[in-house]
């Protein structure tokens, strides 16, 4: 699968997204190492701790489903680029430190690409608990 076509499936995710409160809509794809996809949307909550981001929203898809190994995730906003928020990046480190990922705008098809531990360097992840019981 091409960055554009996994850009475009994010896209495509923003139109599930619910964000009465921010209004801002993001989606996200995330491909895993057999090349399915998982897609998810923010869903926003009155109770705003309990909102959900559209990249941990494909992770939770994909775990629930026993998927647990990814290659690349493309992130959309609406009329924005929208790169994960710390929550994601650390929830994405568990799953994939080397993860790809791409991060665009929806209205334009501009996105640019990066890797995780650009966006999220010195992690703590699973190897730093390695040995402990």
């Amino acid at each position: 699968m091409t960055d554009r076509e996994l850009f475009q499936l994010a896209a495509r995710a923003l139109d599930n997204a619910y964000a009465p409160y921010s209004h801002f809509q993001v989606g996200a794809c995330l491909l895993s190492k057999d090349g399915r996809t998982f897609s998810g949307c923010n869903i926003e909550n009155a109770s705003y701790g309990a909102a959900i981001c559209a990249e941990r929203c494909a992770v939770s898809c994909a775990v629930s489903q026993g998927v647990r190994e990814f290659e690349a995730i493309a992130v959309a906003g609406r009329e924005s680029f929208a790169w994960p928020c710390g929550i994601c990046r650390q929830t994405l480190n568990e799953f994939a430190p080397e993860l790809k990922v791409i991060c665009g705008n929806a209205s334009t098809g501009e996105y640019t690409v990066a890797t995780l531990p650009q966006l999220l360097p010195r992690a703590f992840g699973p190897k730093d608990l390695a040995g402990r019981d």
